[in-house]
C-alpha cells in the first residue's frame, strides 16, 4: 500500500517545477494539467471541472502549495481506490521537474540512474519542505551504495565532506545528491557500470521493497518439472521472471500471516529444497547452494513474521527507527541544554551571592581605608590651605597684571582705530568736494547749452522770416522781378552767411556735448569713489552719513544735442512758431 507522506514529497517536486517564477505558485491551467496527470497515472477519474469549482471564490490569481493542498486530498488523494504503479507516478513527476533542475550530460550517470536516486533522497528525506536529506541518511545511503559495488567504506573521506556540508547547514536537496554521485565524489576507480549497477541494486531494496532477488529452480503445478527462473522478494509477494531483466513475469507467490516456508529433504535429484505453504496452494523451491537455501529461508520467514506484526518492510522500519532515535537524541539534547540552562542560572545566582560578598568585604575595608585616608587627609589639608592662600595671591597678582597689559593693548588698538577713522573721514570730504565740483560743472554746461539752444531757436525765426520775405516779394509784381532777383541773391549770400554761422553754432554745440560727457564721466568716477568711502565707512561702525546726489530725471534730446528745457516748454515753443507761420502765411 502506498504512504502519502511518499507520494506527496513526488507531488511536490513536480509543483516546484511548474512555478516557473520561483514565487512559490502556479497558475489553474497549470494546475488543471497536474492534476490530470495524476488522476490518470493513480487510476482515479477526473472531473474536469472539479479544479474550477474548488477554487471558484478564489480571485487571487495562482495558487501556492498550501492553497493546492485541499484540493489535492479531498479530489485525488482520498479517492484512490485501487493500487497504481507508484514506479510509474514517479516518473511523471520526475520528467516534470528534473530537466529544469539538473542535465546529466556532463554527470558519470545515466538519467535512469539520475532518476533512482531522485527516487531514493525522496524517501530518505525528511518530511519537511523543502525536501533535504541531512547528514545520517546522507551517509545510510553512500554505505548501502559502497556495499552494493562491493566497495570497502571510507570514513575518513566522509569526514571531510561533511566539513563541505557544515557550509549547507549539514543537508543536500536531491538534485544536489545527484550532482555529487554523478561527479563521481565517492565512487573515483568505479566503472559506470558497476556504478550504474550499485545504484539499482539500492533503489530496488529501498524504494522496490525488495527484501532478496536471485536465481532459483521451481517446480511446476501442472508438468511437475523444474524450470530457474529468477526471483524477487517484496514485503507481501514472492513474484519469478523468466530471467533479471524483469521483463516477462511469470506469476507471483502472494504471502500473507498464514503462509510458512520449512526446508525439504533431498529427493528427486535435487538439493537445497524448501516450501512455500500458502492457503490454496504450495511451492517447492530449490536453491543452488545451503548458504542460498538459509538466506532465502531466513528472508521468507522475517518477512512473514513482519506481516504477522503488521509492521512495514525492513528498511521501512529502519528508517523509522533512524528517524525516532534523532528524535529522542534532539529531545535528550533539549531536555540536558534546559537542564545547563538551570545549572548556568544557579551557578550565576551563587556567583551573583559571592560577588555581592564580595562587594561587602571590599566595601568595608574601603570604609576603613577612607578613614584613614581621611585622618591623613585633614592633615594634608591644612597644611595645603597656606600653600594655596599664597599661590592664590600670587595668581591675582598674575590676573591683575595680565588685565593692566590688556587694557593697554585694548586702547592702542582703539587710538589706532579712531585714526583710522580720522583719515578714511578727511578722505571722504575730499570726495564730497570733488562731486560738487562736478555737479557745478554739470549745470554750467546746462546753462551754456540753452543760450546755444536760445541763439539757435533765434536764427531759425529770422531765417524764416527772410523766408517769408522773399517769397512775398517774389509774389508782388513781374515788374520787380529783376530788382528782386538782386535782392534774392543778396538774401541768399546773406542766408549762406546765416548758415555758415548755424554749422559753426552746430561744432560748438558738439565741443559743449563732449565738455558735457567728460563731466558726466568725472562725475560718475566721483560718485564710485564716494560709494566706495560709503562703504567703508559702513563697515567701521557708520560714524558718517553720506550725502546722496538728487535725483535726476530723463532729460530732453534734441536734434542738436541734450536740451535744457522739459518737454511742457518745447510743446509750448511748437505752438508759438506754429502760430507765428499761419499768420504769415495770410499776411503774404
Amino acid at each position: 500500500m502506498w504512504l502519502r507522506d511518499e507520494i506527496l514529497k513526488s507531488i511536490w517536486h513536480a509543483f516546484t517545477a511548474l512555478d516557473v517564477d520561483q514565487r512559490g505558485k502556479v497558475s489553474k491551467s497549470q494546475l488543471k494539467v497536474l492534476s490530470h496527470s495524476l488522476c490518470t497515472v493513480m487510476k482515479i477519474p477526473h472531473d474536469p471541472v472539479a479544479l474550477a469549482e474548488h477554487f471558484k471564490d478564489d480571485d487571487k490569481g495562482p495558487l501556492s502549495n498550501q492553497g493546492y493542498m485541499p484540493y489535492l486530498n479531498r479530489f485525488i488523494l482520498d479517492k484512490v481506490q485501487e493500487e497504481f504503479d507508484v514506479l510509474e507516478f514517479n516518473k511523471m513527476c520526475w520528467t516534470l521537474c528534473y530537466k529544469k533542475n539538473i542535465s546529466t550530460k556532463h554527470l558519470l550517470i545515466s538519467d535512469d540512474d539520475a532518476f533512482k536516486v531522485w527516487c531514493i533522497s525522496n524517501f530518505l528525506s525528511e518530511d519537511k519542505y523543502p525536501l533535504v536529506m541531512i547528514t545520517e541518511e546522507i551517509e545510510y545511503f553512500l554505505r548501502k551504495l559502497m556495499e552494493a559495488m562491493g566497495s570497502g567504506w571510507s570514513e575518513e573521506k566522509f569526514c571531510d565532506y561533511k566539513l563541505q556540508l557544515h557550509s549547507k547547514n549539514n543537508r543536500l536537496s536531491a538534485w544536489e545528491l545527484i550532482e555529487l554521485l554523478g561527479l563521481g565524489h565517492f565512487t573515483k576507480g568505479m566503472s559506470r557500470q558497476t556504478l550504474s549497477m550499485g545504484i539499482g541494486e539500492v533503489f530496488q531494496e529501498l524504494i522496490l521493497d525488495v527484501l532478496k532477488q536471485g536465481y532459483m529452480m521451481k517446480k511446476g503445478h501442472k508438468r511437475k518439472n523444474w524450470t530457474e527462473r529468477w526471483f524477487v522478494l517484496g514485503p507481501n509477494s514472492l513474484s519469478y521472471y523468466v530471467c533479471e531483466d524483469l521483463v516477462e513475469k511469470k506469476g507471483d507467490i502472494i504471502l500473507d500471516p498464514t503462509c510458512c516456508v520449512e526446508s525439504l529433504p533431498d529427493k528427486e535429484g535435487k538439493k537445497c529444497m524448501f516450501i512455500i505453504k500458502c492457503t490454496d496452494k504450495s511451492f517447492e523451491i530449490s536453491a543452488s547452494d545451503k548458504k542460498k537455501k538459509q538466506e532465502w529461508l531466513q528472508a521468507i520467514q522475517t518477512c512473514l513474521q513482519l506481516l504477522r506484526l503488521g509492521l512495514p518492510s525492513p528498511h521501512r522500519e529502519a528508517r523509522l527507527r533512524r528517524r525516532e532515535l534523532r528524535q529522542r537524541q534532539q529531545t535528550e539534547e533539549d531536555d540536558l541544554a534546559e537542564r545547563m540552562k538551570h545549572l548556568q542560572a544557579a551557578n550565576e545566582n551563587k556567583q551573583r551571592q559571592l560577588e555581592g560578598m564580595r562587594k561587602k568585604m571590599e566595601e568595608a575595608a574601603a570604609r576603613a581605608a577612607e578613614e584613614e585616608h581621611r585622618r591623613k587627609q585633614t592633615q594634608l589639608d591644612l597644611q595645603d590651605r597656606y600653600r594655596l592662600d599664597l599661590e592664590r595671591e600670587k595668581m591675582v597678582r598674575q590676573q591683575m597684571e595680565e588685565q593692566v597689559a590688556q587694557k593697554s593693548s585694548e586702547l592702542e588698538q582703539y587710538l589706532l582705530r579712531v585714526r583710522e577713522l580720522e583719515d578714511m573721514y578727511r578722505r571722504l570730504e575730499e570726495a564730497l568736494e570733488d562731486e560738487k565740483q562736478a555737479k557745478q560743472d554739470e549745470e554750467a554746461m546746462h546753462k551754456l547749452q540753452a543760450s546755444l539752444l536760445e541763439e539757435e531757436a533765434a536764427k531759425r525765426a529770422e531765417l524764416e522770416r527772410f523766408h517769408q520775405q522773399q517769397q512775398r516779394a517774389l509774389s508782388q509784381t513781374e515788374a520787380e522781378k529783376q530788382e528782386l532777383v538782386a535782392e534774392q541773391r543778396v538774401k541768399e549770400r546773406e542766408l549762406q552767411a546765416a548758415m555758415l554761422q548755424l554749422e559753426k553754432l552746430e561744432r560748438e554745440r558738439l565741443g559743449a556735448l563732449e565738455q558735457y560727457q567728460e563731466v558726466s564721466m568725472k562725475l560718475e568716477r566721483a560718485a564710485n569713489k564716494t560709494k566706495t568711502w560709503k562703504d567703508k565707512v559702513a563697515k567701521h561702525e557708520g560714524l558718517v552719513r553720506l550725502i546722496q546726489p538728487g535725483h535726476k530725471g530723463p532729460q530732453r534730446i534734441t536734434n542738436w544735442g541734450p536740451a535744457s528745457f522739459t518737454d511742457v516748454e518745447l510743446e509750448l515753443r511748437k505752438k508759438s512758431w506754429q502760430e507765428r507761420k499761419n499768420q504769415g502765411a495770410p499776411a503774404q
